[in-house]
């Protein structure tokens, strides 16, 4: 089989495709062929070594897969041969509160990833998905879909009507506002993008702002969320907070899902007491959530936003379209 390894050092480019053995799954372990895998930006940074210089290598990215079931291995209960699947970004998070040892199981660093046309993986870190999405769909749900999912639906507690402020056009945010036009809540959207603005609109996103072009967009976010301002923000980090507080109803949620920006920011301590904002980062979410969120999608017919493919040996030049903000949802690599 063939594999994306990092190896003989960071950056991309020592992402290469090498030639391996193909693996053989063990007692409880299924044994996977992929055939799509998404990028996310935690991709991009740890293959860029901002995790840390002392980065295992070599190490195989990915978190977000879809495949089908080659053989499972002894023990196994929840699988068989043909069933197609999706990778878990926490093999160890089943259900329940978050544990440490959940957390040490994320895919891609330090388990390895998704990226190898056959995989093996535990039977609890995966699961099924609904029959109506295709294979590159399917890829894009285990990280940017669940985050969004579980800060709208599982860390927040809105309603029918309240407003959520999505900023960006990248996967996590999309997710999040076709999660809010089913839910009934009303979304606003930032881009700094005219043309990807227009796409959210058709996508049900009530009102836009270019932050570029307003680069002071939280009085306008907070004006067309209407009287009492923003319930719900969902930001990718960097300098968001000092104008996500200008937007925040009292007693708001602001959900950090990523450090897009940077990861050195003020707390603006002050805004946060006055305005009684919650501020929770978000680490993606258990399997019992990702089930939940299935079920959501299949009933609402959620169909995630592809916008660029590419073949799995061109990695990195769907690497460098991430790295110059080109799409708007998700890139995936095919197999």
């Amino acid at each position: 089989m063939r594999a994306l390894q990092l190896t003989g050092g960071l950056g991309l480019e020592h992402l290469l495709v090498l030639d391996m053995p193909d693996p053989t799954p063990g007692p409880g372990e299924v044994l996977v062929r992929m055939r799509a895998v998404s990028l996310n930006y935690r991709d991009l940074l740890m293959l860029n070594g901002v995790y840390g210089p002392q980065t295992p290598l070599p190490l195989t990215p990915f978190s977000d897969g879809c495949g089908v079931v080659e053989a499972v291995g002894e023990g196994v209960t929840r699988f068989r041969p043909g069933d197609r699947v999706a990778t878990m970004f926490f093999q160890k998070w089943v259900s329940g509160p978050p544990t440490p040892e959940g957390l040490r199981s994320a895919l891609g660093l330090p388990v390895p990833g998704a990226g190898r046309e056959l995989a093996t993986f535990h039977e609890d870190g995966l699961s099924k998905v609904p029959e109506f999405l295709t294979d590159q769909q399917v890829a894009c749900l285990p990280c940017a879909a669940l985050t969004a999912w579980r800060a709208l639906f599982e860390d927040a507690r809105l309603k029918p009507g309240d407003s959520v402020l999505l900023l960006g056009t990248g996967g996590v945010s999309i997710f999040g506002l076709q999660f809010a036009k089913a839910a009934g809540y009303r979304a606003i959207i930032t881009s700094s993008s005219d043309e990807k603005l227009e796409r959210a609109r058709s996508l049900g996103a009530h009102h836009t702002i270019n932050y570029r072009t307003t680069p002071e967009w939280g009085a306008p976010a907070r004006k067309a969320a209407g009287p009492g301002g923003v319930d719900f923000i969902m930001g990718v980090g960097g300098a968001m907070l000092g104008e996500g507080l200008k937007a925040i109803a009292l007693m708001g949620h602001i959900a950090i899902i990523g450090v897009l920006g940077g990861v050195a920011e003020p707390l603006p301590f002050g805004s946060m007491i006055g305005t009684g904002a919650r501020l929770q980062g978000v680490m993606v979410g258990s399997r019992a959530m990702f089930e939940d969120m299935c079920l959501a999608i299949e009933t609402h017919r959620i169909s995630p936003v592809v916008d660029k493919v590419y073949p799995f040996t061109e990695a990195r030049a769907a690497f460098e379209a991430m790295a110059h903000g080109e799409h708007f949802g998700k890139i995936v690599l095919t197999f």
